[in-house]
């Protein structure tokens, strides 16, 4: 009888079994890389990947070809396990193919909320934790959907495939983005240190043509003090002398006066 373990996975699994030789060799029977393409090409055949209707009759013939347990197989790959006590015998634990009741449905339900509140996943935003509980309850429903109608369970195989692969993208976009906001900025801090270095210079030259300014202001007024200075003793000596001339020019005015006027 198959149970959902308390603390594995939401997805129903068979007892494990030990894995004999007769049983392995049934096992490897049909290579990986077979399987695989069977299977992708069953799956775009439901999902209508032909067009073609003649070819109708042998897509359902090939759908009649692969049997549950493949399709089980390809939702959720058997676990491969070792014995603790006998590291030499490995046991293998496939996907149930027991039929889910609506019992089975509603304790589904109740395990995934009970899930949720033991690892206390968050209601909203990213949460690894609730979508790897999410994850594993669609492989159920998706297992029991396949045992009732193999063709509606690969169709929702390949819907979960596309989910996961989006998935991925928009992580591996994060990642890209993240790893180029970590350049932009460590390039960021490279200008910083180069813009603060030359923001020191830019002081530093600031510094010193304001000392110049300076000494170019003293000197200007010291300059214009001397050439103040020099002007007032031109001018004092240029009143001398004109106030020489003037005394001059009045006694020669004198004597002109004196020698013109008659003698009586």
């Amino acid at each position: 009888m198959s149970v959902i373990p308390p603390s594995g996975s939401l997805v129903r699994f068979d007892n494990p079994t030990l894995i004999t030789a007769q049983n392995e060799k049934d096992r490897k029977a049909l290579p990986t890389s077979k399987q695989q393409t069977a299977l992708d090409q069953q799956m775009m055949d439901v999902t209508g990947g032909g067009t073609s209707s003649p070819r109708l009759g042998k897509k359902q013939q090939a759908m009649k070809d692969l049997s549950l347990e493949e399709i089980l197989d390809k939702i959720l790959p058997p676990k491969i396990t070792k014995d603790p006590n006998n590291p030499e015998l490995l046991y293998c634990q496939r996907i149930s193919s027991t039929p889910a009741t609506r019992l089975d449905v509603i304790n589904l339900q109740e395990q995934l909320d009970m899930r949720l509140q033991q690892r206390q996943a968050r209601e909203t935003g990213i949460c690894p934790v609730r979508r790897e509980l999410f994850s594993q309850c669609f492989d159920e429903l998706i297992r029991q959907v396949a045992i009732n109608c193999a063709e509606r369970g690969l169709l929702l195989l390949r819907v979960r495939d596309e989910l996961q692969m989006t998935l991925r993208a928009y992580q591996t976009l994060y990642e890209s983005s993240v790893a180029f906001g970590m350049r932009k900025a460590l390039m960021a801090e490279q200008g910083k240190s180069e813009l603060e270095r030359k923001l020191v210079q830019l002081e530093e030259d600031k510094r010193d043509l304001e000392r110049q300014l300076k000494e170019t202001k003293a000197n200007a007024e010291a300059a214009e003090k001397k050439l103040n200075e020099q002007r007032q003793v031109e001018e004092k000596k240029h009143m001398e002398e004109i106030n020489f001339l003037k005394k001059t020019n009045q006694q020669l005015k004198a004597q002109l006066e004196g020698l013109i006027a008659p003698k009586k």
